[in-house]
């Protein structure tokens, strides 16, 4: 039978000494992942490795500290992809800055729900203090009002919500047959996220109904290609709903025309979102805030501070103007939270579908006091550097050339194979090799680098063609490291 004096916690004493035992851990690996190879041997540690690695049978009666954080050592760094190694260069980078530990260190001990005012002030009003500050630093009028979320994901569906409900009232209490809703259409960038065809899933909008529209030589959506296709969904009978605009596409961090959409969603009484998860957050560097115009014309808009300013996963703020307008459509108080419910406040429970809410506001408080926005703006302006720096060593050599235009941190590339004369990229002879064994050599290349652990790189598809990706948004990445990862992509195409 259990002693009583053992079941409560660690004792006060023990878990000092852990929390310091911890704290040199966490300073070591963060000094030293650079070392560490950027993801596992997939002839190492292939599928079902770490599962072999691990005890099938849960514990029956408690370990040590000091073996936990063994295996962690022995079994969970190494089948790791270190999203925060330097040399990580894929998606969108990514960074875990010494402030961001803090917050998330700071945020633990406090455990609480915010999920009304009552059940944590400090977690309510500091959220709106923060979710303001971001408004603030990307230039959106004071009319938008912000919740934050885990991903972008969430805030397209959430906002697609409110559209769906101001298009056709009723829905949220009958349902969309009951209510007697058409066949809504929802206009994407055929480089737009993914999350689009999901909200319809979830909203019961059909993914079908998602229409994906044309670029131009930009990867940006064609707002005249735009206007001929509401133009037709009208005249088959479908009800035109929404136009989801992305500054920062997935592949190529592209910007879409946001003045042109904007005026096309007016003309059709449209709602506009802005898919800003990406390329939101480089409009507080004041150079940037030409990205911004036609933002204040906009129904709602999503920015993701865990993809560019520097707070880790999960942060994203959807912005609404009127909030109000997102409360209408989620508010729903049971009897057994009425008594935590202050009306007079604000309960961010009711601007979502979400219940349970994490204090996510305190690490981004804690990263924002620590960088101000100069210290962030000078950051993101490095990543600037670094990908055009990159952009300009690919037209050096004649055998690679860019895929997309350079935008913000994210380059697109090829493997074009022999080339005559200098770097110019219109300057390639006919490849040595047809364009699909070129497409192959593209992907090679990649998961050939990524296998051996010192880098990692993505690849995507542009124009049906199979091209390289770096996202720069490591704080430790350096122009150095940047280098090794060139000499290294250079280095694969010459062997394969």
């Amino acid at each position: 039978m259990n002693d009583p004096q053992s079941l409560g916690d660690t004792s006060p004493e023990e878990f000092r000494r852990q929390l310091h035992e911890l704290a040199d851990w966490i300073a070591d690996f963060r000094q030293h992942i650079g070392s560490l190879p950027v993801a596992p041997n997939p002839a190492v540690a292939g599928p079902g490795a770490i599962l072999a690695a691990l005890s099938a049978e849960p514990p029956e009666e408690g370990e040590p500290f000091e073996e936990i954080l063994g295996d962690v050592d022995r079994v969970i760094v190494p089948g790791m992809v270190h999203w925060s190694h330097p040399m990580f260069l894929g998606y969108f980078g990514w960074t875990t800055t010494a402030p961001a530990i803090l917050g998330e260190i700071i945020t633990a001990p406090l455990n609480v729900n915010a999920m009304t005012w009552r059940t944590c002030p400090a977690a309510t009003e500091l959220e709106t203090v923060v979710v303001d500050w971001i408004r603030q630093w990307v230039h959106l009028p004071q009319e938008f009002g912000g919740v934050v979320y885990d991903t972008a994901s969430v805030g397209v569906m959430h906002a697609l919500a409110v559209a769906r409900e101001e298009a056709a009232p009723s829905t949220r209490k009958r349902g969309l047959v009951a209510a007697g809703a058409p066949v809504f259409r929802i206009y994407v960038s055929e480089q737009a996220h993914s999350s689009a065809e999901k909200a319809a899933i979830a909203l019961g909008l059909g993914e079908e109904n998602v229409q994906r529209v044309p670029t131009d030589a930009q990867f940006r959506m064609n707002p005249s290609v735009l206007r001929e296709m509401i133009t037709r969904d009208v005249r088959d009978n479908f009800r035109p709903l929404a136009v989801i605009a992305t500054v920062g596409t997935t592949s190529t961090a592209s910007v879409d025309p946001v003045p042109e959409i904007s005026k096309i969603c007016r003309e059709n009484k449209m709602w506009l979102h802005i898919d800003g998860a990406y390329g939101a957050g480089f409009a507080i560097l004041p150079e940037n805030k030409s990205l911004t115009v036609g933002w204040g014309e906009a129904d709602s808009i999503v920015v993701n501070p865990h993809k560019s300013l520097f707070v880790p996963l999960d942060f994203s703020v959807l912005y609404v103007r009127d909030l109000e307008r997102l409360r209408r459509v989620f508010t729903l108080v049971p009897e057994y939270l009425r008594g935590d419910t202050v009306e007079a406040q604000k309960n961010y429970m009711d601007y979502g579908i979400q219940l349970g809410r994490r204090f996510r506001a305190l690490k981004a408080w804690v990263i924002f006091r620590s960088f101000g926005r100069e210290g962030m703006a000078a950051r993101l302006r490095e990543y600037v550097r670094l990908a055009n720096l990159f952009a300009d060593w690919i037209d050096g050599d004649d055998r690679f050339e860019l895929a997309a235009p350079v935008s913000m941190g994210v380059v697109c590339f090829r493997f074009v194979g022999s080339t005559t004369g200098g770097g110019d990229a219109g300057s390639r002879s006919a490849p040595s090799a047809t364009d699909d064994k070129l497409d192959q050599l593209n992907s090679e290349i990649v998961e050939k680098i990524n296998a051996s652990g010192r880098a990692y790189l993505t690849h995507t598809k542009l124009r049906a063609r199979t091209v390289m990706r770096i996202g720069l948004g490591n704080v430790l990445t350096t122009e150095d490291h940047l280098r090794k990862a060139w000499e290294m992509i250079r280095e694969t195409a010459e062997a394969l």
